[in-house]
């Protein structure tokens, strides 16, 4: 199957090399810094975040006096991840254990969940829990309504950090900000892909820059693995349906995973289980289920047996195969799981190589989410493979080769951790700006002189209330990729609008009509630049009157539940769809601010596929991946010339003291910044000899 990206890895060995306490290189990183009270751990999937953390919890109890760790993860199935681990073996001071009554990662209600919760803050006896981050939220609007002095020596721990969804809001990041306000409790915040714009921050800029900062980053972990040795990523535009395409990128001798499309997107035919049986039919022969587990056995055409698992049905028969899947031990165990919304965030199957993705995602943090399933170090496995399975896009050929080189140049930057979408736009107002001051970059200047903002309105702009109100609009909508970039007509335009004005009477009944309306026209500024992106934000500097392009594709019923016009909620099999142009891989790929700082082309052919097309890049290997980084480095860098001449000596002497350069990831600062002159030498030094280069060619040429 060929690739879109193909990325070649030294295969140092270094990110799965233990230490003498046992800690890999990614968690000896974080382990030095187990002091901070509040630590963000940005990591790629698969680089052992979760050990990372029973290192730094472990050391918090025994060590610096906590009594309490919390432990919060997405959804139930990643709970495994923090089963029992024998630590003293490696060389560490304890092992990992939960007691069983509070590691809640299991089938139950979730009130009885949070009463153990509370139970657990008051037993004396009791160190480490585990649960979701509903039933953390959940205990924590029991407790927010008095003192908080129950987690003062508490550390509390976020795993999946930028983790956000319908049922969440943003009520993690209010739980947080709160707990940080309230109490002097220790948070240790872990993610693979902490990239702002992708979705509201949970933080507030303020409380973010309150965070020590580890970085890790794919280069790192991937050139230092022992087994993998290429990871490759692939786009496939298909006409018709999905289902006659499939074949052509399953590769049923491969360990896959493959997400099936929202029943609410395009490319999906609205009836999730006949997809099932579809894909099994393409697999081969359904011979049996195993009535204990529910895993499907399914004979191929040429006489092998696979072992699959149905994440697509939500029946009662779920339960028991999560449970088959938390406790895979051989690579015999499974064969292919098919999933509608799980198995991507924190999801553990190392001997999976083949994740196969069926239909556009416009969230890049779930596109790494999604690779990250496949990219664990694992014996048999050299190469893993991400496909993603698009409809062709309706846009001359051209745009749709920009958008996939930018798609390229983007996934580049954020498999070394970089911010590549739109910033977070924040208001505020001209009246609480100094004489002569500048608005940040990200911010929007309300202009109220004359007529200032009431105290009331300024709070909801301060406690980021645009921010939840986008965020509930976008996580209800029955197709997030609409609501953020479908230039829609008037008559839906209108319907948004009135929509909107009712949601935001219901959630804040205590302003005026007229703070309301303001508002109101803040959000629809915020979701106007979401759909044209950054080109059409408006002059911080100077008042206008917000006319953005309006992408509403919901109303907000009497309920407050998100439906579209035809009544459709989310996870139903209907059987009706909104026609409207499909640009989203477009209008994803104007949202990558990062990418004209690269001026390359990762685009090597163009082949047919399914009446459509395949577009294939060039390989891209280790050392392409660190000039990339080096390049955007000295994009953003301050250094000069002079400064980096003054630090030179500094360099060769850092390098010879730990045998390596500085690295830009170090936590300190100083290193960083030998780093960055580093990247400057290396910069002038390639400018010099391309200039030689040209000037050799043109004395050639006169020849």
């Amino acid at each position: 199957m060929p690739d879109l990206l193909h990325v070649t890895y030294a295969q140092t060995g270094a990110s799965t090399t233990s230490d003498r306490l046992g800690m890999r290189e990614m968690q000896a990183r974080a382990y030095a810094r187990r002091n901070e009270q509040y630590l963000l751990i940005k990591s790629p999937p698969a680089s052992g975040k979760s050990r990372a953390l029973m290192f730094l919890a472990l050391d918090k109890v025994h060590h610096q006096g906590l009594d309490k760790v919390l432990i919060a993860v997405p959804e139930m199935s990643i709970g495994s991840s923090f089963r029992d681990t024998d630590l003293v073996s490696h060389g560490f001071f304890a092992n990992w254990h939960i007691e069983p009554r509070y590691s809640l990662c299991t089938p139950g209600s979730d009130s009885g969940k949070v009463e153990r919760v509370l139970q657990f803050l008051q037993d004396r006896d009791a160190h480490y829990l585990l649960c979701t981050h509903a039933t953390l939220r959940f205990a924590w609007e029991r407790l927010k309504s008095g003192s908080l002095s129950c987690l003062d020596k508490a550390l509390v721990a976020i795993d999946e950090f930028h983790h956000t969804s319908e049922e969440d809001g943003n009520k993690l990041g209010a739980m947080l900000a709160d707990v940080m306000r309230r109490s002097s409790a220790h948070v240790v915040a872990m993610t693979g892909s902490y990239f702002r714009g992708d979705c509201v921050p949970i933080l507030s800029p303020e409380a973010e820059q309150k965070f020590a900062v580890v970085t890790y980053t794919y280069y790192e972990q991937l050139n230092g693995y022992k087994y993998l040795k290429s990871l490759g990523l692939g786009y496939h535009f298909y006409r018709g349906q999905y289902l006659d395409a499939l074949a052509d990128v399953l590769d049923l001798s491969k360990k896959t995973i493959i997400h099936i499309p929202s029943v609410n997107s395009r490319e999906s035919t609205k009836k999730k289980l006949n997809e099932l049986d579809r894909i099994l039919d393409i697999m081969g022969t359904v011979e049996s289920v195993d009535q204990d587990t529910g895993i499907i056995n399914v004979r191929t055409r040429d006489g092998r047996m696979l072992k699959v698992a149905d994440l697509v049905n939500d029946g009662p028969k779920r339960v028991d195969i999560l449970g088959y899947l938390r406790g895979i031990r051989n690579r015999d165990d499974m064969d292919i799981i098919i999933a509608l919304g799980m198995a991507k965030e924190g999801f553990d199957w190392p001997w999976c190589e083949h994740v196969l993705t069926v239909g556009y995602r416009s969230s890049l943090t779930e596109v790494v989410q999604i690779i990250g399933r496949a990219t664990r170090d694992c014996e048999g496995k050299t190469h893993a493979q991400f496909t993603n399975l698009i409809a062709q896009p309706d846009a001359d050929d051209k745009d749709v080769q920009t958008a996939v080189n930018n798609l390229l140049k983007a996934i580049s930057l954020s498999l070394l951790m970089r911010d590549v979408l739109a910033p977070n736009i924040r208001f505020k107002p001209r009246s609480d700006m100094k004489k002569g001051e500048k608005p940040e970059p990200d911010v929007i200047v309300v202009e109220d002189t004359e007529r200032p903002l009431s105290p009331e309105l300024k709070k909801v702009l301060e406690e980021q209330g645009v921010d939840m109100l986008t965020e509930k609009l976008v996580t209800s909508a029955p197709n997030n990729v609409g609501l953020k970039t479908a230039i829609v007509s008037d008559d839906q335009r209108e319907l948004f609008t009135v929509g909107l004005g009712k949601l935001i009477r219901e959630t804040f009944s205590n302003l005026t009509a007229e703070d309301q309306e303001n508002l109101r026209l803040l959000v629809i500024t915020k979701l106007g630049l979401m759909a044209a992106g950054d080109d059409a934000k408006p002059d911080t500097d100077t008042k206008q009157d917000p006319k953005p392009v309006l992408p509403p594709i919901i109303e907000i019923d009497d309920k407050g539940t998100g439906k579209d016009k035809n009544g459709r909620d989310n996870t139903g099999d209907g059987d009706t769809t909104i026609v409207r142009p499909n640009t989203e891989l477009l209008k994803l790929s104007d949202r990558f601010l990062s990418t004209d700082e690269l001026n390359i082309d990762l685009i090597a052919q163009i082949n047919p596929f399914h009446k459509a097309y395949e577009i294939l890049s060039k390989n891209m290997d280790a050392p392409t991946l660190k000039a990339i980084q080096t390049a955007v480095d000295m994009s953003r860098s301050t250094m000069s010339e002079e400064e980096a001449l003054l630090l030179w000596n500094d360099v060769l002497k850092f390098t010879r003291e730990h045998n390596c350069p500085p690295s830009n990831t170090s936590t300190d600062a100083y290193e960083r910044r030998l780093a960055e002159a580093l990247s400057y030498v290396r910069m002038r030094k390639a400018q010099a000899a391309a200039r030689s280069g040209d000037a050799a060619a043109a004395g050639e040429g006169k020849a």
